[in-house]
């Protein structure tokens, strides 16, 4: 009688151990033609992955959704948790997590916006970065000065447009946010371009949520049609959901919502410098550039076209990253030199203190430590 409880005992004890592995094996085939992987064959270590997989579970304060990791084009590992959301601000309570739940991308939708640009530019359909902004929306002549004249696709791209615009530093819902205030306009691409210049078009950086009417004007489809023609559907990407204006166009700073898998393709896409299955996507030389510093303030952050870029350690060496980065701790990684995407679907959009340090401490800590060789 007495054995009973031991083995009972010795059973919960293991439980958590077997559950840990089978989290840290290859992710599941799915209809989505990924091609799946185990770690070690990549080059990355199954039991640093699960210690990740434990200090998730045991710090629920991180309220961490989704870890997805892709090497040398294969998915090695995918980890889903439960957590609070919320979708475009507003909360949805506690939600669980996987491979076909969709998450707001928030920021990190610029990224995306920032490929589509890339395509139309790669078929003629706007001759180049320097074509002025202005030169897009007659319908504004009355904000035309010889300064805002000055101000070109290039900038917007950068984040480099010399306007007059508050959103770093000011809480999200302040509504003093300059995004926010674009957001509640009428006509907010209006809102945009009325601003006053307050530097010259390239001179400073500013975070600013950006302007894809542009692509509307050159298309002649909305954001969403022109994105689902020429990105989502050549991915086989079709599960998609967009936040819109109240006049009905799709917020380009930040309204788009994918499942992981999907936007883990999409930084698979710019790791293969814009071709998949033997189509090019997107020029490889607008990736190039896309992932590259492109902005000359040196008080500005190292920064290429609505992606932004840095520098990890591995194995003694800096290797370097490009990011697409979302509010609430929303990061896709992509790191060439490794042949390496990781995406981060998080939770943390009232953690100024975690949404950054969390995914890094993802990278660093655990998938990139999972490079090392072990002794």
């Amino acid at each position: 009688m007495r054995l009973l409880p031991l083995v009972v005992s010795l059973a919960l004890m293991l439980l958590p151990r077997v559950t840990a592995a089978q989290s840290c094996s290859a992710p599941v085939a799915t209809d989505d033609k990924w091609p799946v992987a185990t770690p070690e064959s990549t080059g990355l270590s199954s039991a640093t992955l699960c210690h990740l997989v434990q200090w998730l579970d045991g710090s629920k304060q991180n309220n961490v959704h989704a870890v997805v990791v892709v090497r040398h084009g294969a998915l090695l590992f995918e980890h889903y948790f439960s957590g609070s959301d919320e979708q475009w601000g507003q909360a949805v309570g506690e939600v669980a997590f996987g491979p076909k739940t969709k998450h707001d991308l928030r920021s990190a939708t610029k990224s995306v916006v920032a490929l589509v640009f890339g395509i139309a530019i790669d078929r003629g359909l706007i001759k180049s970065v320097d074509e002025p902004v202005l030169s897009f929306f007659p319908e504004y002549a009355d904000l035309r000065t010889p300064e805002k004249d000055k101000i070109t696709l290039r900038h917007l791209l950068t984040m480099s447009a010399g306007l007059e615009w508050h959103e770093v530093g000011v809480p999200a819902l302040d509504p003093a946010n300059s995004e926010i205030r674009m957001d509640n306009a009428s006509d907010p691409y209006r809102f945009v371009l009325e601003q006053k210049v307050v530097a010259p078009p390239g001179r400073i950086w500013n975070y600013s949520s950006g302007l894809a009417e542009v692509l509307k004007k050159a298309t002649g489809e909305s954001l969403d049609e022109w994105t689902r023609k020429s990105l989502f559907e050549p991915l086989g990407i079709t599960d998609v959901a967009w936040f819109k204006y109240a006049h009905g166009s799709p917020i380009a700073a930040g309204g788009l919502r994918l499942r992981p898998r999907d936007l883990a393709k999409i930084g698979q896409l710019v790791l293969q410098r814009g071709a998949w299955n033997g189509a090019q996507l997107v020029s490889a030389s607008w990736v190039d550039t896309a992932i590259s510093r492109q902005i000359n303030d040196p008080a500005a952050p190292s920064y290429g076209y609505l992606f932004w870029l840095d520098r990890s350690p591995v194995q003694g060496q800096q290797v370097n990253w490009a990011v697409g980065s979302g509010w609430g701790g929303q990061r896709l990684y992509i790191a060439p030199e490794l042949d390496l995407v990781l995406l981060v679907n998080a939770g943390l959009y009232k953690r100024d203190d975690l949404m950054a340090v969390v995914p890094l401490t993802i990278l660093n800590q655990y998938v990139l430590k999972a490079m090392e060789p072990r002794p």
